[in-house]
């Protein structure tokens, strides 16, 4: 039906991309004049734009030439053009839209523009990334371009104190992870004097790979929370009650519902080595629940999937982006099951004391924008839940990549063998190979079989997270 619509109506995006390019062209046609500056008179524009907006301007009336400045001051500083695709994505940007476009297409030099030309109002910008190595390299990188035209940029990533982060908030743009904006917007809800929050107001935020931090983790909650004061005695022994229990005779396990429930027969040996006579009385709650998490731990919980143990710590692996997450715990009792399950100490149980979505968060920015490789598939959802629309990039060279269907082999040894295989014609050929899987435990798997052929390779998961950049710079 779209298409029927499309034939007749002709392409929305198409036509919405064309009346962009207008502004494009008035960028293009700054582009001499810029290159005539020096470097001192190139710096002083934004002093000069500041004043213009002072007096009454736009960001609209000034964003042609705030862009070709800062296209200049990229040539300038990184020899990097910004092609006119990524002027354009930029012009999305600003709009509080959403770019889509194409990985290789140069979004985080697309992010530099409308960056630079909203933290001229002063009011700061977030520029979210999906882990710390990114927010870091990017601010580095990109972060040139504002300390050659003036602009203070700030990063705000793991294991910063206060005076670090207050620090970073207050620059013009500051680069960051979802989680930490958002830890810090909970810690800042729980202060009780102004001076001892460390954020500003929410401005502006651009958010790279936008779907999956607006669409898939959307409703993941961020929690904040504060220990109990109760003995943790209790979750090893139920650590040790569990092996004694057989799978389809004590209980059985769902793994599409991801649960594991007791039999009636499970029930009564329970009962029997806890020595109570019912464990579903009023008064043994606790412990039900406590076995049913001892329970989920031992039969849905898998070590170097869903967590890894590092240093006497039973850390969570984020299931979207396969890194670690520091600080973060399972609720009601099911991490201290993991713990006692894995042998190391177990800390006690927490209360919530704050909590909030990235959902709900992102929406509290004045305005929000996103870049990704894919968004125009949830382009509804963009829409209903935080009111942005999709605009889809075209690409700066006509597309020669060859997209292969997929290929389904009847057992996970046959892909292996078959992905292995692949690796090797490649290697033979002296062509890199990057290789995602879907879990920690796959990636050790496939470098398993590899290393039996004797083919040289880096793994890059959660367990080597230190190792990132270096291994990245190898590649």
């Amino acid at each position: 039906m779209r298409g029927f619509f499309r034939k007749i109506f002709g392409d929305p995006n198409e036509k919405e991309v064309k009346r962009l390019y207008k502004t494009v062209n008035l960028v293009n046609k700054l582009e001499d004049d810029m290159k005539q500056l020096s470097d001192i008179e190139l710096k002083l524009k934004t002093q000069e734009f500041k004043e213009r907006l002072a007096n009454g301007e736009t960001l609209e009336d000034i964003l042609p030439e705030a862009f070709a400045v800062v296209r200049e001051a990229s040539m300038r500083t990184l020899k990097m053009r910004h092609f006119d695709v990524q002027i354009l994505g930029g012009i999305v940007l600003h709009q509080g839209r959403i770019a889509e476009m194409k990985t290789g297409e140069g979004k985080t030099l697309a992010a530099t523009l409308p960056a630079y030309l909203n933290a001229l109002t002063g009011k700061g910008v977030h520029i979210v990334t999906v882990n710390d190595y990114l927010a870091s390299r990017d601010s580095e990188w990109m972060g040139q371009i504002y300390k050659f035209l003036g602009l203070t940029v700030g990063l705000i990533v793991h294991g910063l104190d206060f005076n670090e982060r207050k620090k970073g908030y207050n620059c013009d743009i500051v680069y960051g992870t979802n989680n930490e904006f958002g830890f810090d917007y909970l810690r800042d809800n729980m202060v009780i004097y102004k001076e001892q929050a460390v954020q500003r107001q929410l401005n502006y935020a651009i958010v790279d790979e936008v779907d999956s931090i607006l669409i898939d983790e959307a409703r993941t909650p961020l929690i904040i929370s504060g220990a109990l004061d109760q003995s943790t005695d209790m979750y090893y022994t139920y650590a040790n009650l569990i092996p004694r229990l057989k799978k389809d005779i004590d209980f059985t396990i769902d793994e599409k519902s991801h649960t594991a429930v007791l039999t009636d027969e499970g029930v009564a040996r329970v009962e029997n080595i806890l020595k109570i006579d019912n464990l579903y009385d009023e008064k043994n709650m606790e412990i039900s629940h406590n076995i049913n998490q001892a329970l989920k731990a031992h039969t849905l919980m898998t070590r170097d999937k869903d967590y890894v143990v590092k240093d006497g710590q039973v850390i969570i692996v984020d299931e979207f982006t396969g890194r670690l997450m520091h600080g973060r715990r399972y609720s009601e009792g099911l991490h201290q099951a993991i713990e006692a399950k894995e042998g190391v100490k177990v800390e006690r149980e927490s209360q919530t004391i704050a909590t909030i979505t990235f959902q709900n968060y992102f929406r509290m920015y004045d305005k929000l924008a996103g870049m990704t490789g894919t968004a125009a598939t949830e382009e509804e959802e963009f829409r209903k839940i935080y009111g942005l629309d999709v605009v889809v990039i075209p690409t700066n060279e006509p597309m020669i990549r060859k997209d292969y269907n997929d290929v389904i082999y009847k057992t996970e040894l046959g892909k292996f063998k078959a992905v292995a295989d692949e690796i090797i014609e490649c290697y033979k050929e002296g062509q890199p190979v990057l290789v995602g899987t879907i879990s920690i435990e796959k990636s050790e798997q496939l470098s398993h079989i590899l290393k039996r052929q004797g083919i040289p390779h880096n793994v890059l998961n959660a367990k080597y997270h230190e190792k990132e950049a270096e291994i990245v710079a190898q590649a």
